[in-house]
């Protein structure tokens, strides 16, 4: 996975500053000549990251809604073609909606798992200012959802399970989006996903936005990465909207129950896949294996089921959000 700039997050920068430290002091006696004292120095080293990576598992699992969204964020988190080329043992990208566009923040195509034929949709953002221009920072047009639409029904035309992986702020809100019908394109989406006879299997990478991020985000499975996050809206176009201060990001964000452990919770998402400590951006190589991993599993499960047995499932599943009970 090519570098790419990383935000700077203020409650890692002690962290990093020791941890740049400590790498600095290792390679200087990595490189020394001398012997004096070198294996009792080396153990003090290695304990020292020892306990760096103790307090990054503590911090890790403390960080707020506010900070995972912050994290998650970060220019150098692994996208949907980065996961597409590890998990995949092979694959080719189709482009184009058949309608005269091909939206750049849409990814799609086929390839194989495990030697199973499957197609994928996903948002794509960019890795840098130029690119994400390119992708309109992952936010798709209608054109990009109808591209989708497109492969998923070739899809459950030859029986090929559907994989998405969602990383959007939203769907593109601009006025030239409204004009091509970007609602009907995401409803469209949201009917046609229930009818599909094939597996399908949602994955929340980033940041799940609004309807952009349910325009193929309907599934018989619908996972989320350990610091992802998916929301009705973004922490600070709620407080802008409920308070006309999007300094109050930090209560919208706490209110809005937007971390994968709230949505298991609430039984919005089915499972949490574990992430690498300092997530996905850390070790990509870790996090694309337990991605491949769970994928794999929740695959060979589904396909067990009979087409109306899981038609079934998967509407059940959705008419149950939302349930709640009152006391008398």
């Amino acid at each position: 996975m090519p570098p790419r700039k990383a935000l700077n997050l203020h409650f890692l920068k002690p962290i990093l500053e020791f941890e740049s430290q400590l790498d600095q002091l290792n390679k200087i006696i990595l490189s020394s000549r001398t012997t004096i004292k070198l294996s009792s120095i080396s153990i003090e080293i290695d304990k020292l990251y020892k306990d760096l990576n103790n307090v990054k598992k503590i911090l890790f699992r403390s960080l707020n809604p506010l900070q995972k969204l912050h994290l998650v964020r970060q220019s150098d988190r692994p996208t949907t073609l980065d996961y597409i080329s590890n998990i995949l043992d092979n694959w080719i990208e189709l482009h184009g909606d058949r309608g005269g566009t091909d939206d750049s923040a849409i990814v799609s195509g086929i390839g194989s798992i495990n030697s199973i034929s499957v197609a994928f949709i996903g948002h794509q953002r960019g890795r840098d200012t130029k690119e994400n221009v390119v992708r309109n920072f992952g936010m798709a047009s209608p054109g990009g959802y109808r591209k989708a639409l497109r492969i998923m029904r070739y899809a459950n035309r030859f029986n090929f399970p559907i994989l998405t992986f969602i990383d959007t702020p939203g769907a593109w809100a601009g006025i030239k989006a409204e004009e091509l019908g970007q609602g009907e394109a995401i409803a469209v989406n949201l009917k046609e996903m229930f009818s599909f006879e094939v597996p399908i299997i949602c994955t929340v990478i980033g940041e799940g936005g609004s309807g952009g991020a349910l325009g193929i985000g309907v599934g018989d499975s619908i996972f989320m990465l350990e610091h992802s996050v998916y929301t009705v809206a973004t922490p600070e176009a709620c407080a802008a909207i409920l308070w006309k201060d999007s300094s109050k990001s930090f209560i919208a964000a706490e209110s809005l129950k937007i971390t994968s452990s709230d949505l298991k919770l609430l039984g919005i998402i089915d499972d949490v896949i574990k992430e690498p400590i300092g997530g996905s951006q850390a070790n990509p190589k870790q996090a694309f294996e337990y991605m491949k991993s769970r994928l794999s599993l929740e695959l060979s499960n589904l396909i067990t089921y009979g087409v109306s047995e899981r038609k079934e499932k998967r509407y059940e599943k959705f008419r149950r959000i939302g349930e709640f009970y009152e006391s008398s």
